[in-house]
């Protein structure tokens, strides 16, 4: 019998309607190779079906990315794909092992305990890329957890990771958020959700830990082999491959962390487990911008010590390298001795490369083309003021723009500063460094504005999203936020208050890890 047409023969049915169920039909073209590692690697694990899943959003762009149909993803099959009810053809789905520092203690054993990578796809660039479920229920490594995640956990990253690929700044994004129709149990019960996570690889400093602890020679080679095979391919072929591919995940490392404090982000749990080997910003739990500049301004609720503080962050990354290259140790040389001094060599770069990268991005921040004695100490002496003044850090440099193209912008960057007068015996100075170059005003602003946003995922509109759609079921504020965030770098009018600091009622001074 045709259940679309009773009085239909089955034959004729499936000849007429067979074309549309095909074309309807969640098709991902996995071609999954981290799966096809040993099994010591990681854990066979599907998802575990929930009640009733509810799609919030599809990033619709990055679905055409990915050589996905949004359409077909938007119907309930692909929501049902999306909370991990269902499992599409052709994928493998895995729970990574890995293990990790954790604010400096070690734990031999993590790995993914609320998330299932279900496969990888070859995006339209060629690029390979992850796709994972995140809150998809328990897995061999989730020790007492539920493996579930909260509502306002998925739409944290839902944000900020787009935000942060607005930005320009390598990170994973995020493909879809649905609610489960089913609730967590946290301080108090809260709706759950899934969250489709994109990313180059999950793999991690603590993927490699979690084979070094072990001893386990013959895996980390492997593992080595397949990175350098995936992310870094230049470097097949290398007569020192294993060198090489520290010295690229230190410079991918050193440039990454400066393009976070370019805009005043802080990870909150830069432990080596939430540490990218391919470069890119990965696990948004406690995460925040800064609104009033301080460089010792921490948001984690479990950062007690201050160890991921703002300014902090570059020498925790070396940390967390330096970890990495303890690993990599026996590839290096039977010789201890050797090894050691050649990791050091290589870890050895990455101050003047973080340096490097931040000074140049501090000075396209005040609109400087070219490099000069006294730059970095001017830029210092801005940094100094701000922090004193508790000016705020985007519009700061926001305002600067368009006070380097019209001088009737000067009393907008004042308002910034609790004493203006600080500003104005800067201002002079840098008044008198902009004249040495041959830029035009506009051109001055233009520049300044392709780097500096009006618009950041500010943790009051962040918060403020979370309380409507997980007390009132309404994700219009979400959609609207993520829209505004999608053009960071264009004034938007219309949105204009999006780009305002808090107010003190409104201030947010802790966020929450998901778990």
């Amino acid at each position: 019998m045709c259940p679309f047409l009773p009085n239909l023969g089955s034959s004729l049915c499936h000849h007429v309607f067979q074309p549309y169920l095909d074309a309807m039909t969640v098709h991902f073209p996995f071609q999954n190779s981290y799966s096809a590692l040993p099994d010591s690697f990681f854990a066979r694990v599907a998802p575990t079906p929930v009640a009733a899943p509810r799609l919030i959003k599809l990033n619709r762009p990055l679905a055409v990315q990915l050589g996905l149909d949004p359409d077909v993803l938007e119907t309930p099959e692909g929501a049902e794909i999306l909370a991990g009810k269902t499992v599409p053809a052709g994928a493998d789905p895995i729970a990574m092992a890995y293990a990790g520092h954790q604010f400096g203690q070690f734990v031999p054993q993590l790995g993914d305990g609320r998330a299932v990578l279900l496969g990888e796809v070859i995006d339209k660039d060629g690029i390979r890329r992850d796709i994972q479920l995140k809150g998809s229920g328990p897995t061999p490594f989730s020790r007492r957890g539920d493996g579930r995640a909260a509502l306002g956990p998925v739409l944290r990253e839902y944000i900020v990771s787009e935000a942060m690929f607005a930005l320009g700044i390598p990170t994973t994004r995020s493909l879809a958020a649905v609610v489960t129709g089913e609730h967590v149990i946290r301080e108090t019960a809260l709706p759950g959700a899934v969250l489709t996570r994109v990313a180059s690889s999950h793999i991690r400093v603590g993927t490699f830990q979690f084979f070094a602890v072990r001893r386990d020679t013959d895996a980390i080679r492997r593992l080595a082999d397949h990175v350098i095979a995936r992310h870094y391919p230049e470097l097949l072929g290398n007569e020192r491959p294993y060198h090489a591919l520290l010295a690229g995940v230190v410079t991918r490392q050193a440039n990454l962390i400066a393009r976070w404090l370019l805009v005043g982000f802080i990870h909150g749990v830069m432990n080596t487990d939430n540490s990218s080997i391919s470069g890119e910003t990965i696990d948004y739990g406690p995460c925040a911008f800064m609104d009033a500049y301080n460089p010792a301004q921490v948001f984690s609720s479990i950062d007690e010590m201050g160890r991921y503080a703002y300014a902090n962050q570059p020498r925790i990354a070396l940390w967390n390298l330096t970890r990495l290259a303890e690993c990599l140790l026996p590839l290096f040389s039977e010789d201890q001795e050797k090894a050691v001094a050649e990791a050091q060599d290589i870890l050895g770069a990455f101050p003047e490369t973080f340096s490097k990268a931040y000074q140049a991005g501090l000075r396209r921040k005040v609109g400087l083309f070219t490099e000069h004695d006294g730059d970095e100490a001017l830029i210092q002496d801005l940094l100094d003021a701000m922090a004193k003044n508790q000016a705020d850090f985007t519009l700061t440099f926001r305002k600067l723009g368009d006070a380097a193209g019209d001088e009737t912008g000067v009393a907008d960057v004042r308002a910034q500063f609790m004493d203006p007068a600080a500003f104005d015996e800067w201002a002079k100075r840098w008044r008198e460094r902009t004249a040495l170059e041959s830029q035009t005003a506009a051109e001055r602003r233009t520049a300044m504005h392709a780097v500096n946003p009006a618009f950041i995922p500010r943790n009051h509109r962040v918060e403020a999203v979370i309380q409507a759609a997980v007390n009132n079921d309404d994700y219009a504020p979400f959609e609207e936020l993520v829209k505004v965030l999608a053009k960071p770098f264009e004034d938007q009018p219309e949105y204009a208050a999006y780009a305002d600091p808090p107010l003190p009622s409104q201030r947010v001074l802790q966020t929450f890890c998901g778990t």
